[in-house]
């Protein structure tokens, strides 16, 4: 007999050999119908795959994160599949499941696959999915794993760097491909698929490697959850930052400037320095001093440091000056920087926590081909501060830093999100930099003050920082996206390798712990993210023109400049639109720019020394004094921005 351990800590014995989905049918019949995945003590099973030691078993339904994942991964065996018989000839590569489906890199040879080819390759892959095939797993020798892709140099080389004796391949229908396991039962429970586009991809991400051609796809277990998907694709393309920060004037690139390299037009200016100023303020209250560093830096700082070691190779290449020997790096990260800041100065137990904040640029080389309009460029504005504080302090402190993070949250309308403890890998020690036993002070003071804040977070092993774990934010947008959205990181590193201390109430040196945390994350990503949540339509404080004056004509103009001022004064941000255009027009635009109320001023409101008031959607409030609107302008800004 073995031993099965339940997630609820519940017990149950059976036969050796016994599997995952006999399990679940000992449970109920409901479940086994459910059941698409397993795992079994941490590592990914088949439902199929026969237990033979005590363990801990989780079964996996398709509401679950990990039951997607084999949905997805059994279904890009599919659609390799239809490939290789639709596209004789074609190699194929790796297919991964992602966040939101699969793909799968393939070198096309003679052939070429566009749009026209979609409704094709997903007719074939509903054709193999109906035939209800088994997904099996077995082992392979590496003389055999060689022979069977003899002529497909990607899967020999994957081959190659495997051992002998953990080589397995995966076989349904008259396919089978090279892979690890982790599968849905069969075939027939994929009901609906849609492959939603290619690209080109460098095989392993390697430029200077061969092209392939990668087809995304995703599939569901019923027709309506893609339908539902698809709509959600839709009103994702409306909300896409690259459109709405087009057609709002916010920002553009250039390809003289460089790719990557956004440039911020005015509103878009404006648009960062208010929440710059809202971030700055909300950080003076909380005790932290504005800093300013160089775009540049020694290369030995960030030797030092270690940022050498990690984005050095794969980086811009260094700068060098007419002095001999000598190198600047651009700046990847502004934390080198603040610990010099540090060291200028000799430090008391009395002065300490020091707060040092910086809106501070990077720079990172990214490949061209992973460019995504401001989510994803080569230079970007951090919102970093770097906190030094006795050990006794780190607790306080980064439990003040969780509330700075949840008020910018609540005040730009992010109520949906969860908090990620980011550990580090124990199995890749080669990926990270300092003692092990400061390590797991640093990553318990994490998980400490999460449980005693009351976030719902969970721990996730291989994420944390290559100096320090960290507590990530996973934010929802209002399309139901998951994007990671502000970071606290706790560092006994960096304080080591740059030699900081302060003198202790012994009279002793000690060294400070080193807190990083950056509540936007960077100021370009952001935004993007912000322009997608919203849809353009920001909290009313945040608006670059909270009212649009529109005069039915210009002998309204005096009259339109008096509202005008009368708004300033209430400091509300307003403009005049006097163009000779119709009123109806007027409105369409002022719609399409998304600001928040309309004024419309004509002979009555004039008369009546009054403004008729449209709200951005259509409402109408009705004729108001102007003071009486400042007055709801205010009570607007007070809903969505929060005390501090």
């Amino acid at each position: 007999m073995i031993h099965i351990t339940l997630p609820d800590g519940s017990k149950k014995s059976f036969e050796k050999g016994i599997t995952p989905m006999d399990v679940a049918k000992s449970i109920s019949e409901g479940l086994a119908r459910n059941v698409i995945s397993a795992s079994f003590n941490g590592m990914k099973v088949e439902t199929v795959t026969p237990l033979t030691t005590d363990g801990s078993l989780v079964l996996y339904t398709w509401k679950d994160d990990e039951g997607k994942a084999a949905f997805w991964h059994s279904s890009a065996h599919v659609l390799a599949q239809a490939i290789e018989e639709l596209f004789p000839g074609a190699k194929l590569t790796i297919g991964p499941a992602i966040e939101n489906g699969f793909y799968y890199d393939v070198d096309f040879g003679e052939h070429t696959v566009s749009e026209k080819d979609f409704k094709t390759i997903e007719n074939k892959m509903l054709e193999i999915a109906r035939g209800k095939h088994d997904f099996k797993m077995r082992s392979a020798s590496k003389d055999e794993a060689l022979s069977l892709y003899k002529d497909n140099e990607f899967k020999t080389e994957l081959i190659k760097n495997l051992e002998d004796g953990t080589i397995t391949f995966c076989d349904h229908s008259t396919f089978t491909d090279l892979c690890r396991g982790g599968h849905i039962p069969n075939t027939g429970i994929i009901k609906a698929v849609k492959v939603l586009s290619v690209a080109g991809a460098y095989w392993r991400g390697d430029e200077n490697k061969p092209q392939l051609t990668r087809v995304y796809g995703i599939s569901f277990p019923k027709q309506k959850e893609l339908t539902e998907y698809l709509q959600l694709l839709e009103e994702a393309k409306k909300r896409d930052h690259r459109k709405l920060g087009k057609e709002l004037e916010l920002f553009t690139f250039s390809q003289k400037v460089g790719q990557g390299l956004p440039l911020w037009l005015p509103k878009g200016a404006a648009l960062r320095e208010r929440l710059e100023n809202f971030l700055k303020t909300a950080q003076k209250k909380a005790g932290y001093e504005m800093v300013v560093t160089p775009h540049i830096g020694q290369k030995e700082l960030y030797v030092t440091s270690g940022h050498y070691a990690k984005y050095g190779e794969d980086s811009f290449q260094p700068i060098h000056t007419p002095k001999e020997d000598e190198e600047f790096l651009l700046k990847p990260m502004n934390c080198p920087h603040h610990c010099e800041i540090y060291k200028s100065s000799q430090w008391s137990y009395k002065d300490l926590p020091k707060r040092f904040a910086e809106f501070g640029t990077v720079y990172r080389y990214e490949q061209s081909g992973e460019l995504h309009g401001l989510t994803r460029v080569r230079g970007f504005t951090q919102d970093d501060a770097h906190l030094f504080c006795t050990p006794e302090q780190l607790d306080k402190e980064f439990k003040d830093v969780i509330d700075l993070v949840l008020y910018v949250f609540g005040s730009l309308g992010f109520e949906n999100f969860t908090a990620q403890v980011s550990v580090r890998d124990p199995e890749n020690p080669d990926k990270y930099i300092g003692d092990v036993s400061n390590w797991e002070k640093a990553e318990q003071a994490i998980i400490n003050a999460a449980k005693d804040k009351g976030l719902d977070y969970v721990i996730e092993t291989g994420e944390a920082a290559f100096y320090g774990p960290k507590l990530d934010f996973m934010v929802k947008d209002a399309l139901g996206r998951r994007w990671q959205l502000g970071t606290i990181q706790v560092d006994y590193n960096l304080p080591e390798r740059f030699d900081l201390t302060y003198k202790g109430s012994d009279n002793e040196m000690h060294r400070p712990v080193m807190i990083h945390r950056a509540p936007f994350g960077s100021m370009e990503r952001f935004v993007a993210l912000l322009l997608e949540h919203t849809g353009g339509n920001f909290p009313i404080w945040l608006m670059p023109i909270q009212v649009k004056i529109l005069s039915l004509s210009e002998k309204y103009e005096k009259y339109s400049e008096k509202v005008l001022n009368l708004l300033e004064n209430h400091e509300i941000r307003a403009l005049v639109d006097h163009r000779n255009e119709t009123i109806g027009k007027k409105i369409r635009e002022a719609e399409m720019e998304k600001h928040p109320y309309m004024l419309i001023i004509g002979e009555q409101e004039k008369n009546e020394n009054k403004v008729t008031v449209r709200k951005h959607g259509g409402q109408d409030l009705g004729m108001i004094s102007t003071e009486d609107f400042a007055k709801i302008i205010k009570e607007d800004i007070n809903k969505t921005l929060k005390s501090f």
